[in-house]
Order: structure tokens, then C-alpha cells, then sequence
């Protein structure tokens, strides 16, 4: 897949113990991306944060939170992604999702070969 210099990503904030279906959130949104043949996702944890209900969750090891926040971006031309958005929709039940036009510099699927 080629991407365009001229790109979207999508940003989902939700919580590590967020789940659709029984499975953990963040999982199925990447493979449903992946599903749907979009050009990539990851996954960030992070260590710490706060979002509608303004409780602080913390990577802190006197305070084991299990409910971390869980940031997953995907990148991929902007149709694309809005094919994307009623999906991820249905799936979310708490959580923020943004989506900012960005400029693909690179993308590349294996080494060059060497001359």
C-alpha cells in the first residue's frame, strides 16, 4: 500500500480496561483497522492521565492502577478513515477520538535494496 504525502490520523483515547464484546478495546479496534486493510495502528500506554470523570490513573507503583490509559492511532487516507468511523463508533463507549490531517513523509514496507 502506497500512502499519499497528505494523510489523516485518527486518535482513539480510551482506558486499558475499556472491552467490546468481552476483549479488551484497544485490541479490537486494531485488528478491525487491520481488518479493513488500513495502512497501520499502534498502540500507546501511557503512565499516566485523566479524562471526562477527572480521575487521575496512575502507573505509580504505591498506587497499581489497572485502568491506564490506552492511546490507539491509525493513519491512512482520509476516506478511508471515515469508512472507519461508524465502526470504531459502535465500539466506544467512554473515550475521546480526534482525527487531524498530517503529512506522510515516509512509509515503507521493506528495506530498499542495496545497488
Amino acid at each position: 500500500m502506497k500512502l499519499p504525502s497528505e494523510a489523516e490520523r485518527l486518535r482513539i483515547y480510551i482506558g486499558e480496561n475499556d472491552k467490546f464484546e468481552g476483549r479488551a478495546l484497544y485490541e479490537v479496534v486494531v485488528e478491525e483497522a487491520r481488518r479493513r486493510g488500513l495502512a497501520g495502528s499502534t498502540v500507546v500506554r501511557g503512565t499516566l492521565g485523566f479524562g471526562a470523570h477527572s480521575l487521575i490513573h496512575s502507573a505509580k507503583i504505591l498506587r497499581l492502577s489497572e485502568h491506564l490509559p490506552m492511546i490507539v492511532e491509525i493513519v491512512d487516507q482520509p476516506d478511508r478513515i471515515a469508512a472507519f468511523l461508524p465502526e470504531l463508533d459502535s465500539m466506544i463507549g467512554e473515550g475521546l477520538v480526534t482525527l487531524e490531517k498530517v503529512q506522510v513523509i515516509l512509509y515503507r514496507h521493506e528495506k530498499p535494496a542495496k545497488p
